[in-house]
């Protein structure tokens, strides 16, 4: 090639997937050798059943570094990747840790059945299902918390029909892939590693909830008697006359039940909330060796997290082992094995809304007026709530829970051909799960509701066996054609066997175990599933430039009924990288464009009993016996058949870009998707003729389309100093497009789903306004009937957000290094039922403090406000499903900050050291939202369907650690 320019001139060479080189040519016919480019398009991603370098995908694949996230104080790695990845909607509904985390890909596609995804760890399909059989108030354990997040080497997401088709009847909710750390063969020497941090977290005093002092109470609750007497004056009980606080013949401040309580003037204020909330210390130790030779390499860690609640006395503690080896017998034979054992323990409280919920809702709800101890110097008790310090002392209330589990997973790989692979495997999970709950005679469960003390103790057994076998061939020809081909079989075995037994009226508060009880009751249970599957893929690329997959899997499960327990799930996808064109290869500022499209179904099982087809009898009836005297066992009718009975499937279309722009200093990731889910798992209504409520059918068909785009760009890049940033946003739009019927959730119906609509929607009454006349509520008569009736409730917004996402900012500069995660949403909506119940203006005196914000309500004609006039009759305060007490449930949260000092080399190889790194980290720093609540992620519950309530849940705490990293 003739270029018309004199010697000596400077080449530029650029080329995708290779590093770019600039030379000085001297003469002609120059040699020059490129060297590819290992940190983007030759990264390494795991797929299902193996591995693709970045450049190859034909997927919608995340890759998450978990270096960057396992420093962040949470219990589970699964709440650690909030705003990690585009498209993957993470949310820790609680402050205490431990407990469970909605992780959803794409949207909610079931309605009913789980919408978590799969999590396979080292080839395992890891429980993520609570096993929590006693009354946490609709919270639940996470049994992620049980792995160490320092073991895990690398996190990729599946999300697209293309990447999940492999896993058939598992994947339509995406699959998260957990590869965990192991040595090197050939390693030169034996690495080792010390990771310790230890810190300080507490609640947010700006945001915790703010309630009136005791004289305040007392005033307004005295406003709403004396206005319920003018509003109406024909009934006796609230008036001016009987409002109950004013002077007394003592001038002091009287108890509760007496008639006149003292004036407003002499009531206290006594703050439960700080009795209850603490300055917690968290704990983090790891160690791990790794290390190998030509034929074996190895790895070992041990981990140790003690993490404090800042609710008292909830606590989080964790052991963990975790030893891999894998060893090449000979030049065709290679032995893997990856082994985990975990111990967790959990010290909880309860949650949730009623008489046997636990010590926060009874902080927040007593009154404020109302003292710690009785004028005998007992503990009070206001009306059903328990003595504060009775609930957070374990001596008198205690809730725990034991879990010791194992999983790991033993493989052969022999190499029948150089290009032809066959590998056997056999995996186990096995978790046993030991709860606790102890109320002594001086508590509500322990000395009213159960008398004597009370006790539950349940063992739980659950394990699930997974033996697979795959054969791979995977052949490069010359001329650019390169083809690989999969296929398998799965056989998967659950089991699961419940034991409990229970026990009141004991001797005395020293006798704890059930056999002192005079009253003692026992359950078992036991149930077992099975799965059968074969799955098959085929890859093609021509010369790094089109690319063709193919993917299959059939799967037979004993869930479904015997004429439908078939499911077949296939995808398909191809890919164009048009950086390889020549009439793109001469635009230098395209670093690499690749354009993907794929389609498939996967199934979903998960959330259903393992008999949800059959025909049950329940053993545990009983009847009288006019012959003898006592109830005699016998059997009835529980659950009706369901023979067909069928799987749960979605369809998923998806169309990206992979776009390289200035040598990759920015690279985009746009993926636009559609998933359409038929046959829904429902419990359909059927004739009460039949005997039965309803039962479980395919009834309902549910969409969602959406847009997820990930940026990172390499903001400086010099000597010293670097600076990139990660960005991602997603907008996902969810419909329930076929319902039999509309669906309520909870005994409240704040929730309800209903055709043409998002899934979980607040199903309200609107209220419009205050009438700055009268001060009364005014709530929209849909119906125009003059009244107020449930056919004005109204369907206004839902949990789902906007759009939502992450922002990272990785700064380093010589020794010193900086990491900044913000995570937001936008467009969501929260019911703050703490409002409703605190902003009940004076109406529950008997047993509810009042939040500060209700001293804005209308006093005089005139006044413009959302709260209405104090009273106890009319619409002002009797209706619950309110729409004022729907927030916006938007935010923008510091969720973690960390600085880090790495010291100079030549000052930690004098100590002996590799590499020596100290860090400070801070979490949950700051938030910005509208919320009035104490968080906007925060849920009174955790099951599906219920979500999005905020009851009395402690908030995500800010956070303060410091730490070390050390290798040597």
């Amino acid at each position: 090639m003739k270029t018309g320019q004199k010697f000596p001139f400077t080449l530029s060479i650029q080329y995708v997937g290779y590093s770019s080189r600039e030379i000085i040519a001297n003469s002609s016919n120059i040699v020059i050798d490129l060297v590819q480019d290992s940190k983007e398009l030759n990264e390494i991603i795991v797929v299902g059943y193996g591995t693709q370098e970045k450049k190859n995908l034909i997927s919608s694949v995340v890759k998450i570094n978990p270096r960057e996230t396992q420093q962040i104080p949470v219990a589970s790695f699964d709440a650690q990747l909030q705003g990690q990845a585009a498209g993957v909607q993470i949310n820790t509904f609680s402050g205490l840790p431990g407990e469970g985390v909605r992780v959803q890909v794409r949207g909610t596609g079931s309605i009913n059945s789980s919408n978590d995804p799969l999590y396979v760890i080292d080839g395992v399909f890891a429980n993520n299902n609570t096993l929590s059989t006693i009354n946490l108030g609709s919270k639940f354990t996470s049994p992620l918390a049980d792995f160490n997040p320092s073991d895990i080497e690398s996190i990729e997401v599946l999300k697209d029909a293309s990447a999940v088709a492999i896993y058939g009847s598992r994947g339509a909710n995406g699959v998260v892939l957990i590869t965990t750390k192991r040595g090197d063969f050939e390693s030169k020497k034996t690495k080792y590693s010390l990771n310790l941090s230890q810190g300080l977290q507490w609640a947010d005093p700006s945001r915790m909830w703010e309630l009136t002092t005791g004289p305040e109470h007392a005033m307004l609750v005295n406003e709403a008697y004396t206005n319920s007497g003018i509003e109406n004056p024909a009934q006796t009980k609230y008036s001016f006359a009987t409002r109950p606080f004013q002077a007394n013949e003592n001038g002091v401040a009287a108890p509760f039940a007496a008639t006149k309580r003292g004036t407003p003037e002499q009531q206290g204020t006594y703050d439960r909330l700080a009795k209850v909330f603490r300055t917690a210390q968290v704990k983090n130790y790891d160690f791990n060796v790794r290390g190998g030779s030509n034929n074996i390499r190895y790895y070992l860690g041990l981990g140790y997290t003690n993490q404090e609640a800042i609710l008292i006395p909830s606590a989080f503690e964790r052991a963990s082992v975790k030893f891999n080896f894998d060893a090449k017998l000979n030049e065709k034979v290679t032995l893997s094995s990856s082994n985990g054992v975990y111990r967790s323990f959990r010290q909880q409280v309860r949650g949730g809304a009623g008489q046997e919920a636990g010590h926060l809702l009874a902080a927040l709800h007593h009154p404020t007026y109302f003292p710690f101890t009785n004028p005998d110097g007992t503990f009070s008790r206001g009306s059903i709530y328990e003595s504060i310090d009775n609930l957070i002392d374990i001596n008198t209330t205690n809730i725990s829970t034991v879990s010791l589990r194992y999983l790991g997973n033993q493989a052969l790989e022999v190499a029948i051909l150089p290009n032809l692979k066959f590998k056997t495997s056999f995996g186990l999970d096995y978790n046993l799960y030991n709860e606790k709950e102890y109320f002594n005679d001086q508590t509500q469960i322990g000395g009213v509701l159960n008398p004597g003390g009370y006790k539950n103790e349940v063992n739980t057994n659950f394990s699930v066996f997974l033996n697979e076998q795959t054969l791979a061939y995977q052949k490069k020809f010359e001329n650019g054609h390169n083809f690989s081909a999969l296929i398998g079989n799965t056989i998967q075995s659950t089991n699961l066997q419940v034991l409990s037994a229970t026990g009141y009226g004991f001797p005395n508060n020293s006798f704890q175990q059930i056999a002192a009880a005079s009253n003692r009751t026992a359950s078992q249970s036991a149930s077992q599933s099975t799965l059968a599957s074969f799955f098959g893929r085929v890859t093609y690329n021509y010369n790094g430039r089109y690319f063709l997959e193919g993917t299959f899997r059939a799967d037979a499960s004993s869930k479904f009924g015997a004429n439908n327990r078939w499911g077949y799930f296939p995808g398909i996808g191809a890919a164009w990288r048009l950086k390889q064109e020549p009439f793109l290869q001469n635009i230098r500022a395209i670093s690499d464009l690749k354009l993907r499209l794929s389609a498939g179904t996967a199934g979903n099982q998960n959330g259903i009993s393992d008999f949800a087809a059959l025909g049950l009898w329940n053993g545990s009836a009983q009847y009288s016996d006019n012959l003898t005297s006592g109830d005699k066992s016998g059997t009835a009718p529980s659950q009706l058949a369901n023979p067909d009975l069928k799987w749960e499937k979605t369809a998923t279309y998806n169309a990206g870009i992979d776009l390289g722009l200035f040598k990759d200093r920015i690279l985009f990731d746009i993926n636009l998707y559609y998933k359409y889910t038929t046959d829904a798992l429902l419990n359909v209504p059927i004739p009460g003729s039949t005997g039965y409520s309803s039962v479980l059918a395919n009834g309902g068909e549910v969409s969602n389309k959406g847009i997820e785009v990930g940026v990172t760009s390499t903001n400086v890049r010099s000597k010293n100093f670097e600076w990139t940033t990660s960005f991602n946003i997603a907008r996902n739009v969810n419909r329930a497009e076929k319902l039999i019927s509309p669906i309520t959730f909870e005994a409240r119906e704040y929730i309800r789903t209903q055709q043409g609509e998002p899934l979980g929607s607040y199903w309200l009454y609107k209220q419009l306004y205050v009438d700055p006349q009268t001060g009364n509520a005014v709530f929209d008569d849909v119906d125009k009937d003059g009244k107020l009736t449930s056919a004005d409730r109204q369907l206004m917004g839902n949990l789902i957000p906007d759009f939502f996402g992450g922002i990272t900012n990785r700064i380093s500069y010589k020794g010193f290094d900086l990491n900044l995660l913000l995570t937001y949403q936008y467009g969501n909506k929260i019911y703050n039922f703490n409002r409703f119940i605190l902003e009940g203006g004076g109406t529950r005196d008997a047993s509810r403090s009042i939040l500060k914000s209700q001293l804005g309500r209308w006093q005089k004609p005139g006044d413009v406000t959302d709260i209405p006039r104090l009273t106890f009759f009319g619409n002002n305060y009797t209706i619950e499903q309110n729409s004022r007490f729907l927030e916006d449930g938007s935010f923008l949260r510091v969720k973690s900050l960390t600085l880090g000092y790495t010291l100079p080399a030549q000052v930690t190889s004098k100590l002996g050291l590799d590499k020596v790194r100290l860090y400070a980290q801070g979490t949950n720093l700051w938030i910005f939202t509208n919320y009035t609540g104490a968080d906007p992620e925060s849920s009174g519950s955790a099951l599906q369907n219920r979500q999005g309530l905020d009851t009395a849940t402690p908030p995500q705490p800010i956070g303060i650690q410091f730490g070390a990293n050390i290798s040597f």
